[in-house]
């Protein structure tokens, strides 16, 4: 993608672990130019962060940059504190970091007393809420890696629950006895309600074995293996929420996964509706970065 012919107001960059997605918006918050890479933190070496962040500037436009996510843990850049729920937009915004003065500048993660944390998902969160995705007072559920649940009052993020739903997963397919079996697709069919089922038993542990077991003697398809351990964990993590019968779960997440989530809060009882996570995002961001001014 070529540098735009104007620049825009500012660059977002939504900097995680392993992925990183560059904005340039212009000045009334619309998105001239966008683009994806795999340069997340592990990617940039020790002392790299200034020259990426100069080459975003080559490519989009000399104008101020404002970083959110993994870019202001331990592991990234400097180190952004984390803001205490409850949580505001205006919060973030007067608590920004600025790895280069009056030129670059982090988002902190917010912290809750559970003890919790979360780094770049604030963002979107509350950017749902400022852009109209979510009404103030609200559950909202982020899948991913670390799946987040955060509960919203009055506009502000007032906690929130992580779940290692995606990385237990990811574990299991991958260094687990049931990695041979975990081969087949995972969509939201058959054996992925079946998946849910188990959840409903409240023991995930050993029905996770019970799925090699059932492979092994034949009474369960090995192709379905993947999907039924993703409903387990999927519904696990929406069972330990314990919705209340007809409750609403806003789920910011791409497609796919958001069907899963979907699915499982609507077997749980209750009412999922989706949330566009790169609309919300953009929401988020530019409202911190126009509160910062």
């Amino acid at each position: 993608m070529s540098q735009t012919a104007l620049p825009p107001a500012f660059l977002a960059v939504d900097w995680g672990t392993t992925n990183r997605r560059c904005y340039a918006i212009d000045a009334d918050g619309g998105v001239i130019a966008t683009d994806r890479d795999a340069r997340g933190i592990l990617s940039v070496p020790a002392g790299g962060f200034p020259a990426e962040v100069a080459a975003m500037r080559d490519r989009f436009g000399d104008v101020p940059v404002l970083c959110a996510g993994m870019v202001g843990s331990t592991r990234g850049w400097v180190e952004a504190p984390y803001v205490a729920c409850p949580a505001t937009l205006a919060d973030l915004a007067a608590s920004l970091i600025w790895a280069e003065p009056g030129r670059t500048a982090i988002v902190p993660g917010v912290k809750d007393d559970a003890p919790d944390v979360m780094r770049g998902e604030e963002v979107q969160l509350l950017g749902a809420v400022a852009a109209g995705l979510a009404p103030s007072d609200a559950l909202l559920c982020q899948p991913g890696t670390h799946s987040k649940w955060a509960m919203i009052a009055n506009g502000a993020i007032t906690g929130f629950r992580t779940a290692m739903t995606g990385e237990l997963f990811a574990l299991l397919r991958d260094r687990s006895l049931l990695t041979d079996f975990m081969t087949g697709p995972v969509d939201d069919g058959p054996a992925f309600h079946d998946g849910l089922a188990l959840a409903d038993r409240g023991t995930p542990l050993t029905s996770l074995f019970g799925e090699r077991a059932g492979a092994v003697l034949g009474r369960n398809a090995a192709a379905d293996v993947a999907a039924r351990v993703s409903g387990l964990l999927i519904g696990s993590d929406v069972r330990e929420r314990s919705l209340a019968p007809g409750a609403t779960v806003h789920i910011l997440a791409e497609p796919g996964l958001a069907a899963l989530y979907a699915a499982a809060v609507r077997h749980a009882g209750g009412t999922p509706v989706a949330v566009d996570s790169h609309a919300a995002f953009l929401a988020g961001i530019t409202a911190i970065w126009r509160l910062a001014a």
